[in-house]
């Protein structure tokens, strides 16, 4: 089997991945500078559209990931079952609608694709391996859904003007209520 291919810093060779690089693609009908904007975002777009559309506007991912963790602010209460699939859309709009980081996905062939978090701050033992390296990698899980349903042709891209998802997901904003009863989480 071969190694997997483990990212998390933007410099490095496989960077392209992470949610962290600026990538602006549109989805629900705005634009959004990158996926960790617009994942953070949806956490709020029902209980505080306030606060939604200023984790859009952040000038950087590292900001929007501060605010979308700010439980100061009512997290809409069915996020934990939506949020693997509004990763996958973030996904799926990001290596749709940008040649470059879809030609770096698709190069990573069938290897596993592991979030290096252990080395970082955060030490994510949910989207990326952790510092056990025991961690779920759901980030990773779900490049490799997302690099699949591009390789077998199961998503269009561009996307659609209006920021649909090709037919693999919903839009985000049905996503939140009914993605889960139809997709299991890895």
């Amino acid at each position: 089997m071969s190694e997997p291919i483990r990212f998390f810093r933007i410099p490095d060779p496989w960077g392209i991945l992470s949610n962290f690089t600026r990538h602006p693609f549109q989805l629900d009908g705005s634009v959004w500078p990158s996926t960790e904007h617009y994942f953070q975002a949806q956490k709020f777009v029902r209980t505080d559209p306030e606060h939604a559309e200023a984790i859009r506007a952040a000038p950087k991912p590292a900001t929007a990931a501060t605010m979308g963790r700010d439980r100061g602010h009512p997290l809409d209460p069915a996020w934990e079952d939506a949020k693997y699939h509004v990763m996958v859309a973030a996904l799926i709009a990001k290596f749709t609608q940008h040649e470059d980081c879809r030609a770096v996905l698709l190069a990573t062939g069938d290897r596993d694709l592991v979030e290096d978090t252990g080395k970082s701050e955060d030490d994510d033992h949910i989207w990326g391996d952790g510092s056990t390296g025991t961690g779920r990698n759901l980030l990773g899980k779900a490049l490799g859904e997302v690099r699949a349903a591009i390789r077998d042709h199961k998503v269009e891209y561009p996307l659609d003007d209006d920021g649909a998802t090709g037919g693999l997901r919903p839009r985000t904003e049905m996503c939140i209520v009914t993605c889960h009863e139809r997709h299991p989480v890895p």
